[in-house]
């Protein structure tokens, strides 16, 4: 008898060691932690975060685990929604998008969290990450279409996810962990109305909401909850009930041997997927032919159907709120042109109100492609015509962005990634020691010390 998917998740989960671990999974858990830890402290003066702080301070709990950037500590519940929160909330973090997208590093605050209370080591922080990528990222190759299509949000699928994480860092058992899973995975179906039309705080919630979920699941089954054991296949089950046709293969080949965190792409522009292929296009066409907002006549962007569905509906011209701006690929273009550059500056209330970037988003026209959608999601192409007010066009077609695997983002890059965000919030100093201990993460007898670092200079 075939056992169970949950089974065959929680057994990896168990058996794998950080001895397992090849070198180049390990450099790149370092490098994903760095952009984790860099997206939470840029996150901290967002009002979603301070609202989510508030809550959780008023609610109270254990000082278990650090609040990244507020610094305070409190039930690693709560400090694992909270950070969650800040990774997610400025459009920012590595994103993964097959059959479905998703944003694995969302679960890396319930390994923090849970690390924390546990006194975890750095090699354990380490396995648990790589295990957040291997889960997240396969539940995204399985389902066809993917589930997104139907109108269901991938925290959907997060929620499978996200227990084996925080059951990791507590040393569930087999057992355990299979009835982790099947709590967290019977109560986290997430509507894609919080990706639909004008956007709202939400957007941004569901995952971090669908990572805590994870760390209750794990902390009710540690005591002796009980959960379903066939969440996945069984009867109303995901398969049966979600989605129209399910490779459940896809779940399972190659864990433990095939780490898929080897294929995320890293944002080098804090705005949604689709966007990015042209925004580095745009970008490219803007300063090789040193095009000034005042040449544009119009912008046609030639992508898949979904780019233009989700980033090109009506109220995506309409920008609202920071939400909108970066789920609108009119105003993503509108603000390369303008100031030739897409980085968190470009998000901000002052810059959504702009003239002259609002005056450009009406001149972006996007239009899908049956031959670009074929190429999808092996590759996510986009063409990019800018036609002038003197009658020129210029045209840039690209493959994938930057931060694709096959064009990742460089040390160096990633570090002054880092730094844009960071510098508001922590020392130069602080932000060398925070990149010395992810370097040395492996050494780390209790990772306690780490987030002890995670906290907002006073002055600042």
């Amino acid at each position: 008898m075939t056992k169970a998917i949950s089974r065959q998740w929680a057994e990896y989960a168990v058996a794998l060691r950080y001895d397992d671990l090849p070198a180049d999974v390990v450099r790149q858990a370092k490098r994903f932690l760095r952009d984790t830890v860099g997206c939470a402290l840029g996150g901290y003066r967002v009002e979603d975060c301070r609202i989510a702080h508030e809550v959780i301070r008023e609610m109270g709990g254990r000082p278990e685990a650090t609040i990244i950037g507020f610094g305070d500590r409190t039930s690693a519940v709560n400090a694992s929604f909270v950070n969650s929160l800040m990774v997610r909330v400025m459009d920012y973090n590595d994103v993964y998008w097959k059959q479905d997208p998703c944003h694995p590093s969302d679960l890396i605050p319930a390994a923090l969290a849970l690390g924390e209370r546990e006194h975890r080591t750095g090699r354990d922080l380490i396995t648990a990450i790589v295990i957040a990528y291997d889960l997240e990222m396969r539940l995204c190759e399985a389902a066809f279409p993917g589930i997104r299509e139907l109108g269901w949000h991938h925290a959907t699928l997060t929620q499978f996810a996200s227990p084996v994480v925080a059951g990791k860092m507590l040393g569930l058992t087999v057992e355990q962990l299979v009835h982790a899973i099947g709590i967290s995975g019977a109560h986290n179906g997430t509507l894609g109305a919080v990706t639909a039309g004008k956007l709202t705080m939400m957007k941004n919630t569901v995952d971090p909401m669908a990572t805590q979920s994870g760390v209750v699941a794990a902390l009710l089954a540690r005591r002796g909850f009980v959960g379903p054991e066939t969440i996945f296949e069984g009867r109303e089950g995901l398969f049966a009930e979600v989605g129209r046709e399910w490779r459940p293969e896809k779940l399972t080949e190659g864990l433990g041997s095939e780490f898929r965190i080897m294929q995320c792409s890293m944002k080098p522009y804090p705005s949604e997927a689709l966007t990015h292929s042209p925004i580095t296009a745009t970008l490219r066409l803007v300063h090789d032919h040193r095009l000034m907002p005042e040449d544009i006549e119009e912008v046609t962007i030639t992508s898949i159907g979904r780019a233009a569905e989700i980033l090109a509906d009506p109220s995506k011209y309409d920008i609202t709120s920071k939400e909108t701006a970066d789920h609108s690929l009119p105003y993503c273009i509108a603000a390369a042109i303008v100031d030739r550059e897409v980085t968190p500056r470009q998000f901000r209330p002052d810059r959504l109100r702009d003239p002259r970037i609002l005056s450009l988003v009406s001149k972006v026209k996007v239009r899908a492609d049956e031959a670009f959608e074929r190429m999808f999601p092996e590759m996510q192409p986009c063409r990019v015509d800018i036609r002038t007010t003197s009658g020129q066009t210029f045209t840039c077609r690209i493959d994938y962005p930057k931060g694709d695997p096959r064009d990742p983002l460089s040390d160096e890059e990633l570090k002054r990634k880092f730094a844009a965000l960071a510098d508001d919030v922590i020392s130069d100093e602080r932000q060398q020691l925070i990149h010395q201990l992810i370097e040395d993460l492996e050494s780390l007898d209790d990772i306690c010390g780490f987030m002890s670092q995670l906290t907002a200079d006073q002055k600042r």
